[in-house]
């Protein structure tokens, strides 16, 4: 087992380029089994989780070429829909598979998915979905068995205890896409990687209206085909940056990014004090100022999201004065807190929110990653810690970020991975 050892107080200048982004690229990938035709995906990123859906498309008997940011499925060969423990036990996003078996098998069985410990995660919301298209669900010995005669179109409203799905909408519009009639997906989720997904269904042929907004319209075909398609760049990897910047006092450049893609994200960092421009589709980074306590509540999109609350936190450590920072996606996603607080920060639980006292300075500490976004956030954390900070079960970090060390690194950052022989 690999850990981070981080030498703090260095700041981070240059220019980074974001890799693609991760949650667009698990349904996706999975999406290409609607098709029996090829389908090339671009701009894939070389993370954790992404080669476990290579390990699944190919289990499940397509042929999968995966070379550098570029992955070929041949799923032409897929006859048995089964997904085992084994295999989806690491990662909560092979539950998106039901969808496009469903589509194209009439059946599918697929283990209950595992992932981060982060809170309750349930799927009940992708069954709701596909049960409301026709088809019949059991739940046996830790799998779900789904079957149908045939999907029908129909209205169905995928309002959650807290907010909409982003995949419970794509595994609805997946199913949805080779249903007979229309459907109309009320409470969908707006993010980016729900209308990545519908783009790319609309180049394999799919009818779809609405993305982006609450309501989507999906008018079923009688099948797809193949799609050569391009992932937009990572909201939450450039997020994460962005606070690495501002955490270190830098001036860093990301390439080629869209700001429309952070929503609520851009004007708390902002309301913060830090200095965000755009020029020519390149966003630069900078602290300027002292920057501000703020109040920051997670939303879906285009609200804060949850996946970059771990880091806003870490930055609101050490900016003088209070900062309250409320879940209301997961509202047990605060493993981080208690590493935190062993690096000198001041922060006390309330429930859903997060008090935090900042302080001028964290010192660098051993602490422990308990789930991706957290792992990221003790990452921000260390940057700006004095001394040397270790942090050990990095293969979070894996899962969701693509050459984090070599990135830093060139920012300037003095970070290495090394074997953690505990």
């Amino acid at each position: 087992m690999d850990k981070l050892v981080i030498e703090g107080g260095r700041r981070l200048e240059g220019t980074v380029e974001i890799s693609g982004a991760k949650n667009s690229s698990l349904p996706i990938l999975a999406a290409t089994v609607l098709s029996k035709e090829k389908s090339i995906i671009r701009n894939v990123p070389q993370v954790a989780d992404v080669f476990t859906m290579v390990k699944i498309l190919k289990s499940l008997g397509a042929k999968v070429l995966h070379t550098g940011n570029t992955v070929e499925v041949d799923p032409s060969g897929i006859r048995n829909p089964v997904l085992t423990y084994k295999i989806v036990s690491t990662m909560r996003g092979s539950i998106c598979f039901l969808g496009p078996l469903l589509a194209r098998f009439r059946s599918a069985q697929i283990s209950f998915p595992g992932g981060c410990v982060i809170g309750p995660r349930p799927i009940d919301l992708h069954i709701k979905g596909v049960k409301a298209l026709g088809a019949d669900i059991t739940l046996e010995h830790g799998y779900v068995l789904a079957k149908t005669k045939e999907l029908k179109g129909t209205r169905i409203y995928l309002g959650g205890a807290f907010g909409s799905s982003v995949l419970g909408t794509g595994n609805v519009m997946m199913a949805a896409t080779m249903a007979k009639g229309k459907t109309v997906i009320v409470n969908a989720a707006c993010e980016p990687e729900v209308v990545d997904l519908g783009n790319f269904l609309k180049k394999m042929g799919a009818k779809i209206s609405g993305l982006g907004s609450p309501s989507i319209e999906i008018e079923g075909v009688k099948k797809l085909s193949g799609a050569n398609y391009s992932i937009i760049p990572d909201r939450i990897e450039a997020g994460t940056y962005m606070i690495a910047a501002a955490i270190t006092k830098g001036d860093v450049t990301i390439k080629n990014f869209d700001l429309s893609l952070l929503g609520a994200m851009l004007d708390k960092m902002r309301d913060a004090g830090v200095s965000i421009t755009e020029k020519n589709g390149h966003v630069r980074v900078r602290r300027e100022k002292k920057l501000k306590p703020i109040s920051v509540t997670t939303l879906p999109y285009p609200g804060y999201p949850t996946d970059l609350q771990a880091q806003m936190m870490a930055l609101m450590c050490v900016v003088p004065g209070i900062s309250v920072i409320t879940e209301k996606i997961y509202p047990e996603r605060f493993m981080h807190v208690s590493e935190l607080n062993r690096m000198g920060a001041s922060i006390i639980l309330e429930g859903p929110s997060a008090i935090v006292s900042g302080n001028k300075k964290l010192s660098g500490a051993p602490v422990m990653a308990s789930d991706l976004r957290a792992s990221a956030g003790l990452v921000v954390a260390g940057l700006v810690a004095e001394g040397t900070t270790e942090i050990s079960r990095i293969y979070h970090l894996d899962r969701g970020y693509e050459n984090l060390v070599a990135k830093l690194q060139h920012l300037g950052a003095k970070i290495r991975r090394e074997k953690d022989l505990r």
